[in-house]
Parts: C-alpha cells; sequence; structure tokens
C-alpha cells in the first residue's frame, strides 16, 4: 500500500528547552535525538514515552549512552502483555537510541563496508538480516508516485554498483566548485546510492546517517541536522521523485526537490519542504519561480543497468558553466588566522611542522590554539588519519569546505 502525504514527522516540545542551554554537551546530545526520532518518519514509525523519557536523562547526563541502551532493552522484554503497535514502537525506539549512539561516534568509513556497517548498527537487535544485503529484487508503491515504484538496482549488481559510485565520489574534485554547485553534486550523490538500495529494509534511515556522517567527514560538521526531525518524510519523497521518471506520463527525473532540502541543511535557507508539492501531479510552483532545473538526469532503467555510471559524469553538464563564486552562497569566515592558514595550506598534505614551518612560526602550542584547532572545529581542515591522531605520518589537508574557501580567495 502506497504511503501517504500527511505524514508529519513527530515534534518534540520536550526537547525544545535543551536548545537554550549553554553547555556544548548537551546542545549536542539533543540533537543527536532530535535527528534520530525524526528518522523513524521514514517508515510511518514514532517512538514511545518511554523512549523519549529516557533520552531525557541522556540528555542531561543522569545515564550513559549504554546504560540508556540497555534499559531500552530491558523494558521491551520486560512487557508481559504486548499493545498492537508495540512491534513498531520497539523497532523505532532501538533504532532511535542506535542512530544516536552513531551520530554521537566521529568515526567514519567511507566503503560499501562502512555503508554495510552503520546498517548493521543502527538495525542490531531488530533485523536478523542488519547489513546483509539483499538476495531478491524489490519495489515499493509510493504515494507521490500515484502507487507506482522507484527501479531499484538489481539485487546481482548491488556490491559492485554501490562500490563504484563511491569510488567516484571519493576521486571527485570539489576545489573548482562554488557551494551552491557542490550541494546539486550531493544531492546527486545521495540519490544514486539510495537508488540501490542494498538492503530489504531501512534504506532511508542509513542513507541518511551515512550523509551526515560524509558530510561531517568533507567539512560541514556544524551543520544543524534536526532538519531530520521535522522533514525525513519530504528527504524520502524527494529521494523517490530524484530516482523516477516516466516518459508515457511525461514525468521526469526531479532533483529540484532534494537540492532543496541540502540547501536548507547546508546554507541555511528557508525554503518551504511541502510533501504535497512531490507528488507527480502537483504543479511545482517553487521550481517554476525561482529554480533553474538542470535538463539532463538518468533514467531509472539507466540507474539500475548502467553499473559503470558515475557521480561526477551524471552531473559534470551542470556544472560545466557554473561560475566559481555564487554571490550570497559563499564560504565565510572572518578569522584572520584561518585564512592565512588555508592560503598557506593549499592543496597540499602537510605535517604540523610542515605548515608552522610555511607559516614562519616557531611556538606550536600558539600554532595549535589560535590556528590549527580552530581551522579543525570550523569544518576548513581534517586530518589525513582522523580514527588515529597520533599517527606517526599525520598529515593535514582542507576539507571540501576549506578547498571552497581557497577558491574564493584565490578569484578575490
Amino acid at each position: 500500500m502506497a504511503k501517504r502525504a500527511d505524514i508529519e514527522n513527530p515534534y518534540i516540545p520536550e526537547f525544545e528547552k535543551y536548545l537554550r542551554t549553554p553547555e556544548p554537551s548537551v546542545r549536542e546530545r539533543a540533537d543527536y535525538w532530535r535527528t534520530a526520532i525524526g528518522l523513524q518518519a521514514v517508515d510511518q514509525l514514532t517512538v514511545s514515552d518511554f523512549l523519549k523519557q529516557t533520552a531525557q536523562e541522556h540528555i542531561e547526563g543522569q545515564i550513559s549512552a549504554d546504560e540508556a541502551e540497555q534499559r531500552i532493552k530491558a523494558y521491551y522484554q520486560a512487557k508481559e502483555i504486548r499493545l498492537p503497535d508495540d512491534d513498531e514502537k520497539e523497532e523505532a525506539d532501538k533504532v532511535a537510541m542506535n542512530i544516536t549512539k552513531l551520530l554521537s561516534e566521529q568515526s567514519f568509513t567511507f566503503s560499501v563496508a562502512g555503508f554495510a556497517s552503520i546498517h548493521r548498527q543502527i538495525f542490531k537487535g531488530v533485523f536478523k538480516h542488519a547489513g546483509q544485503f539483499r538476495d531478491y529484487d524489490i519495489t515499493k508503491k509510493e504515494w507521490v508516485l500515484d502507487g507506482d515504484t522507484v527501479l531499484y538496482a538489481s539485487c546481482t549488481q548491488l556490491q559492485e554498483t554501490l562500490e563504484y559510485d563511491l569510488e567516484q565520489e571519493k576521486q571527485y574534485d570539489y576545489s573548482n566548485l562554488a557551494l551552491p554547485d557542490a550541494i546539486r553534486h550531493i544531492a546527486a550523490f545521495v540519490a544514486n546510492i539510495w537508488q540501490i538500495h542494498p538492503f530489504r529494509e531501512g534504506n532511508t534511515r542509513t542513507t541518511a546517517v551515512f550523509t551526515i556522517k560524509y558530510l561531517r567527514s568533507i567539512g560541514f560538521q556544524n551543520i544543524d541536522n534536526t532538519l531530520f526531525e521535522q522533514h525525513s518524510w519530504f528527504f524520502r519523497n524527494a529521494l523517490v521523485r530524484a530516482n523516477y521518471k516516466n516518459a508515457r506520463l511525461g514525468v521526469n527525473n526531479s532533483p529540484q526537490y532534494l537540492e532543496r532540502f541540502f540547501r536548507n541543511l547546508l546554507l541555511g535557507e528557508q525554503m518551504p519542504l511541502h510533501n504535497r508539492d512531490l507528488h507527480i501531479a502537483a504543479v511545482d510552483v517553487q521550481s517554476t519561480k525561482t529554480e533553474q532545473v538542470p535538463n539532463k538526469h538518468r533514467t531509472s532503467t539507466e540507474q539500475v543497468q548502467d553499473k559503470h555510471r558515475t557521480s561526477s559524469e551524471q552531473v559534470q553538464d551542470k556544472f560545466e558553466t557554473s561560475s566559481l563564486i555564487s554571490t550570497g552562497n559563499q564560504i565565510y569566515t572572518d578569522d584572520e588566522n584561518t585564512i592565512r592558514l588555508v592560503q598557506t595550506m593549499g592543496l597540499e598534505k602537510l605535517s604540523i611542522k610542515e605548515i608552522m614551518g610555511k607559516i614562519e612560526l616557531k611556538h606550536r602550542p600558539t600554532f595549535m590554539e589560535n590556528y590549527l584547532n580552530p581551522a579543525i572545529e570550523n569544518g576548513f581542515v581534517r586530518l589525513l588519519y582522523p580514527d588515529s591522531p597520533r599517527h606517526p605520518r599525520q598529515k593535514y589537508l582542507l576539507t571540501v569546505k576549506g578547498m571552497m574557501l581557497l577558491n574564493q580567495l584565490s578569484n578575490k
């Protein structure tokens, strides 16, 4: 049965008070929980009141994440009478807990194994097949498509197709793109990996968590991921529209909705995100008035049949005529030390000693406090070996965000 348009993400008033707290760790935990709970709406699930209470105790530091996890597990094990919606509540509660723990971890592996690991960690204790690729083909009736389905990847091509897309993204060069163009590319990449749909269930929640962690790894560390709290259902429907084409009905792939979501997420724009606008029969007034939608997009059939498709090839035509700087959407910092550091590092991979030599600084603590640490915290610089900060061959390089700033500075 196709899902309806009137699904709304749960608003959690109990968590509002944490947005105003002066304690960063409390705000951070609240953000993780709001994102994790909101993501359950992609499968029409809602968490229990018990989960909300447990989450608040964890946010306030009364219990650890492991204690919260054990409490939720024990709660459902002790239930003698199961209510009709208990199975769905249990899934939502456990998955929200698992996502919260995942988002709090800084480690990330950009690979097929890493993608499968995220699914395994999200759905451990929920699905027996957590982390395993499906071995059969699937279809899903969608409300936004009037009951039709996206054409998902063949079960015989899952590993190869996902591997290829990730490798192409890994090699993609963001250095000459303005931020809006980078967002357009990111949206296309996320739509591609979602269309593969490698798992039996839980693909959208896995894609969302993977995307959040990937964005962090390329410099978007300080974004407000709680957009998922109220708009994860829109996020899923936008993924559907980006991957659906029906020539008989005159419906083309429509990536503009997903791009709209990411513009709100990464640029802080306030473009309206209404599920009713995503129905294939709806008129996209917003696009008609304000957006130039690219003409070239791959078809659903091509998404599955062309195992050698690349994220960059699919959107390259959209970037060939792009300006390097888009007025009003530039990366900005008023920190002169960060600007100096970014210009000094350029596109090189450098050790601390090498960077200090180029900047002509000799006092390491001053360099760390005034230059390197702020640049890392604000997403302009990253570690070559993030999981091993004390790696003997540790070097530092610009993130995507850092490269965009460098590009803007070079074109002034």
